[in-house]
């Protein structure tokens, strides 16, 4: 069977992804593997993505595939040049960024792309990984994150709903939900904007089975 390591740095990124495997791809084992002080380390920390950060990432993949995983998916979207070090230390296997097949499939479409995100530095970071050409209008769901964190979901995606609506208002044609921990709120945004919803989860899933299958 194969077997995928989900390797996450905020806690609320595990219940979706796993979620959405169990829907689509419910014979995939699955590894989860949390360390939930990397983001606060990173929002904290007042150092970037450096040389520290990079070895954590290496060492939590390291793990992944000394217990056997064939592909390992990174849940948590602020630490893409990270990644993209252990997609290239492991190029053997299928490695993910969390929001890459989101991305290329965000790229294939038409119109004005809105991005929300809960998590500041995910909008730093990510927009950079969009193709030339596409063009973004971003939007932080402001306390959105911190009403997760305190176990309510129904704030939680007000916000995040109300964010997609503002974006409609901005002219934009879809909305891409920027992370995993956000999936949870995509019912919300397509009833508050009228707007198609991509989310970083479903795309993960489809393109990371795509990877494994045909190789």
């Amino acid at each position: 069977m194969t077997r995928i390591a989900l390797i996450h740095a905020l806690a609320h990124s595990v219940a979706p992804i796993n979620e959405a495997l169990a829907r689509e791809w419910p014979e995939a084992l699955r590894t989860n593997l949390l360390d939930d002080s990397l983001s606060g380390d990173l929002a904290r920390g007042g150092r970037g993505l450096d040389e520290a950060m990079h070895e954590r990432f290496q060492r939590l993949a390291q793990y992944a595939v000394d217990c056997g995983a064939q592909g390992i998916l990174f849940t948590c979207s602020a630490f893409g040049p990270c990644i993209e070090a252990v997609a290239r230390r492991h190029a053997g296997m299928p490695v993910l960024k969390p929001n890459e097949a989101m991305i290329e499939e965000a790229a294939a479409g038409a119109g004005t792309l809105g991005l929300i995100a809960s998590f500041g530095p995910t909008l730093e970071s990510m927009p950079s990984e969009f193709p030339p050409g596409v063009a973004l209008e971003l939007a932080l769901a402001e306390g959105a994150l911190e009403a997760l964190n305190a176990g309510d979901g129904e704030r939680h995606d007000a916000l995040v709903a109300a964010q997609a609506r503002a974006l409609r208002a901005r002219g934009c044609t879809r909305i891409a939900l920027a992370q995993f921990s956000l999936a949870r709120a995509r019912a919300a945004c397509e009833a508050a904007s009228g707007l198609p919803v991509l989310t970083t989860v479903d795309s993960a899933v489809r393109a990371l089975r795509r990877r494994l299958e045909t190789r």
